[in-house]
């Protein structure tokens, strides 16, 4: 439950004496942050499967319907001849370059978020990350929502047959 675009202090004071109407003793307090600037709305992560490993994951966001569930993989670590196919590779990819008239986003931007998503796909604790939505638009990028899952490492084996 939240308030977007609150302008100025009379409307934060408002939109928190609501909450605390609503929520009662059960809000203990409200974080404040400034509203994230427009953008076309991505998704980047990382997934980890049994027998590839970890995949670095980019594409639009689930809110953009225009191109639903439009994304692409490579494995992890990434290339700079991959992340540049992760940006190029999916159906939406020419959106972002030129959105509805408006300034085509920043390919650096991106390709510095894939390339660190990358990074991270090393740690063999994660389990999955989710970057949702990214908003990118000509300046750079911010992503407004991140998950991240880990779990303890148990080394496998995914060819070993087990009874059951």
């Amino acid at each position: 439950m939240g308030f977007l675009d609150l302008r100025g202090r009379h409307a934060v004071r408002t939109a928190y004496r609501d909450l605390t109407a609503q929520l009662g003793t059960a809000m203990t307090g409200a974080l404040v942050r400034p509203m994230a600037e427009r953008g076309v709305e991505l998704m980047a992560g990382v997934v980890r499967d049994e027998v590839f490993g970890a995949l670095v994951v980019f594409g639009t966001a689930r809110t953009t319907t225009a191109f639903p569930a439009d994304h692409a993989t490579r494995l992890a670590p990434l290339t700079d001849t991959d992340v540049d196919e992760l940006l190029t590779a999916p159906r939406c990819a020419p959106a972002p370059f030129r959105h509805r008239g408006a300034a085509p986003v920043d390919p650096a931007a991106l390709k510095d978020l894939l390339a660190r998503l990358s990074q991270m796909a090393d740690l063999s604790e994660l389990a999955e990350a989710e970057c949702t939505p990214v908003l990118a638009r000509s300046d750079g990028c911010t992503v407004v929502d991140a998950r991240i899952r880990l779990v303890p490492h148990r080394p496998t084996d995914p060819y070993l047959r087990r009874l059951p």
